[in-house]
């Protein structure tokens, strides 16, 4: 038998979760794994498969089928409810392959049967596996297939040297995906050095940008290095770029264009061996067309657009984050011990989330605070009810604005072409260019915001669609 391979290099892969009841043969597929250079969660049923996924962020699950009291076919389908793009690998004996065939229209990535080689196994978890980008960074829940989309984006971008401008609402986690960007990037062993140009006063933000001489102004004691060189080898974070003033903006430019920075002051440039991101909430379209923003320097940042969604877009990140701001805890040495109840799951679902995850943060420290035990009720959220019915529970009936917007138009497309095939949705997936699952995820969505999706022509579609909306 051949020696299992390990691992390209790279960033940590994330561990895999093996679910397997015969503890003779779940000791040897951890021993396989371990060989090859991974890590491994075990658990001995899909109950306790479950316990393990809200503990740890793992990139695969691989699992027996023949299981009590949960089996491996309900346990699939409680990670898709839960976790809809983590892949399941199903593990099966010969007799039972038809239920294998089955598990994989619910959303089972492939099946194997037993007896298998370890090399096997090791091919099947080198091409479902998630990358570890979507784990590796402890401030980054990537649970939600838009979030995932975006960091598969940051992925792409963070291996080559373009600028990159990240926008999105305050509170998004502009900065997380920015830093994100730079630990995978071969900048990655060098600084990152950010700063906020909305909060350092105007006439400091020049000096604290480039850097002074001794005596260039009053109240410069001694040279000063600025932000620019403090990033040298590294990554240069120009955070809220877009509440930099006009006059400075030229400056900026200058320095983006021939790579080094004069400090103020000074006669001498310096060269400069940096990557520059950018982040702002704004519209940059608008403050570029009202003059407020210079179109030379926007399209000398816009090199690499990203866009970070609001975290009302994004709804299966909601509760994750909200158990990861309770397993830090309140902090002062005091033990994280608290838990959501799923009626205070719901209502944290069913928020709009105005304040993004920074708001999400507050609630949840107000809450561990409020609740007299370890089980945290929608009482305990203290959730605004202005708030309380976000946009996405509005009836099927409303009107549509006249102006609508990207998403607007993309559901209007899916929901036409849908219709024009009858309601099949593989086909409807084949005309829109996109993974059937990716489709049943959306049609889900559109459910919830109460829109009339149409019924499959086949079997296959409407049990499909039943089991992604969570009924029998």
């Amino acid at each position: 038998m051949n020696s299992p391979e390990s691992p390209k290099a790279g960033p940590r892969p994330l561990p895999i979760l093996i679910v397997e009841d015969d503890a003779a043969l779940r000791e040897a597929l951890v021993d396989t794994l371990g060989l090859a250079g991974y890590q491994v969660v075990e658990a001995a049923d899909g109950s306790a498969a479950l316990v393990q996924l809200e503990r740890h962020r793992v990139g695969m699950v691989v699992s027996d089928v023949q299981m009590k009291p949960m089996d491996g076919h309900q346990l699939l389908l409680e990670v898709k409810q839960r976790y809809p793009y983590l892949p399941v690998l199903l593990m099966t004996a010969y007799g039972v392959i038809d239920k294998a065939v089955a598990a994989m229209r619910d959303g089972a990535c492939n099946y194997i049967t037993k007896p298998f080689e370890p090399e096997v196994l090791l091919a099947q978890v080198v091409r479902h596996m998630l990358p570890a980008v979507y784990g590796q960074d402890d401030d980054v829940v990537a649970e939600d297939p838009a979030t995932r989309e975006i960091l598969e984006l940051a992925r792409r971008v963070a291996g080559t040297e373009a600028t990159v401008l990240i926008t999105g609402e305050s509170g998004t986690g502009k900065e997380v995906l920015a830093r994100t960007i730079h630990r995978h990037s071969a900048r990655a062993s060098g600084p990152f050095v950010a700063i906020n140009c909305a909060a350092i006063p105007d006439n400091l933000l020049e000096s604290t940008l480039f850097g002074h001489e001794k005596g260039s102004f009053t109240g410069a004691l001694q040279l000063a290095v600025g932000k620019f060189e403090l990033a040298q080898t590294g990554t240069l974070l120009l955070d809220e770029v877009s509440e930099m003033p006009l006059p400075l903006q030229v400056k900026l430019l200058r320095v983006l264009q021939e790579r080094e920075v004069e400090r103020v002051g000074g006669r001498k440039p310096v060269p400069l061996d940096i990557r520059v991101l950018a982040t702002s909430n704004r519209d940059m379209e608008e403050e570029v067309r009202t003059g407020r923003f210079r179109s030379d320097l926007y399209y000398r940042l816009n090199v690499f657009p990203l866009h970070n969604i609001p975290l009302r877009e994004r709804p299966l990140d909601i509760v994750p984050l909200a158990r990861r701001v309770l397993a830090r805890g309140l902090g002062g040495g005091q033990k994280a011990t608290h838990r959501l109840s799923e009626a205070a799951e719901a209502a944290l679902t069913a928020y709009g989330w105005p304040g993004n995850i920074r708001e999400l943060e507050n609630v949840m420290q107000r809450a561990m605070i409020l609740a007299p035990g370890q089980v945290i009720e929608p009482s305990h959220l203290a959730l605004p009810r202005s708030e309380s019915q976000p946009a996405r529970e509005a009836p099927a009936a409303k009107a549509e604005p006249h102006t609508e917007d990207l998403k607007s138009l993309e559901r209007r497309h899916i929901l036409d072409v849908l219709a024009s095939v009858g309601g099949v949705r593989r086909i409807a997936a084949e005309k829109l260019g996109m993974a059937e699952r990716t489709l049943r995820y959306k049609l889900q969505q559109f459910r919830q915001e109460g829109y009339v999706v149409p019924l499959g022509g086949g079997s296959d579609d409407s049990d499909q669609d039943s089991r992604s909306d969570g009924t029998a």
